[in-house]
């Protein structure tokens, strides 16, 4: 099975409590885009690093299974979630990527006559 080579992962802040100056709900607080190691993780995952971050992930579902910020487990009050726009698909791997209509740049020519 081919797993994507590459993810972004968005790290959230998720207060209790409303704090002042904290980011509006929804706004990522950091970012950093992991490539594939060709390794697998402690977690039983496909294991990546970049920018910062190491994390397991689960292909199948996109869920970040295991990660280190900086070298250290998440702080409490975070989550991360992988960006849908980096997520890499079998179908962008394969040069079929889809253009703003939903349609891939072959299937969208076919109909501009």
């Amino acid at each position: 099975m081919s797993h994507p080579q590459s993810y972004e992962i968005l790290l959230f802040p998720e207060p209790e409590e409303p704090v002042t100056e904290a980011p509006a709900p929804g706004t990522a607080i950091r970012s950093a885009v992991v490539a594939a190691t060709g390794e697998t993780g402690a977690s039983g995952y496909p294991h990546y690093t970049g920018n910062g971050m190491e994390a397991d992930i689960d292909p199948a579902s996109h869920t970040v299974e295991a990660l280190l910020v900086d070298g250290a487990e998440l702080d409490v009050g975070l989550t991360a979630r992988i960006a849908d726009r980096i997520r890499g698909t079998e179908e962008q791997e394969a040069g079929t990527e889809r253009n703003g209509t939903g349609r891939t740049d072959t299937e969208q020519a076919g109909t501009d006559s």
